[in-house]
């Protein structure tokens, strides 16, 4: 088991609605976009800035097992994997860089499975939760 959460660029998804969103967030967790899904290359600027900032902090998985953190990488979004043991650090980091880089959060293990936008000043504000 995992601690997962996703960064997404705002502009390409629904995320003002919970309905639509999460209609989104199945559509592209079918992961069928024409590229492997662990280049960064694939993705826009704000969502490389965030991977190459946070890969600093919580290296991807370099084999099938081991530490690590397991990243998944589309064209509008970053799905990552944490181990239970780093989910307080990681939560504080990811919900930070996404502020930072102007990026949709939606934290998908969460209970309440909160989804959080851009404020336009650095930092997120929630946009809907259960």
């Amino acid at each position: 088991m995992s601690y997962d959460l996703m960064v997404f660029a705002p502009d390409q998804a629904p995320a003002k609605k919970r309905g639509p969103f999460l209609d989104w967030y199945d559509q592209q967790a079918e992961w069928e976009e024409a590229h492997d899904y662990d280049d960064p290359a694939v993705c826009g600027p704000a969502l490389r800035a965030f991977y190459e900032e946070l890969t600093g902090s919580f290296p991807a998985i370099q084999a099938e097992e081991g530490p690590g953190t397991d990243y998944t990488i589309g064209a509008a979004l970053i799905y990552m994997s944490f181990e239970w043991d780093k989910v307080d650090e990681a939560h504080a980091a990811v919900f930070r860089l996404a502020g930072k880089h102007a990026l949709g959060f939606f934290d998908v293990s969460s209970d309440l499975a909160e989804t959080w936008l851009p404020d336009g000043k650095g930092s997120l504000h929630i946009a809907h939760s259960d």
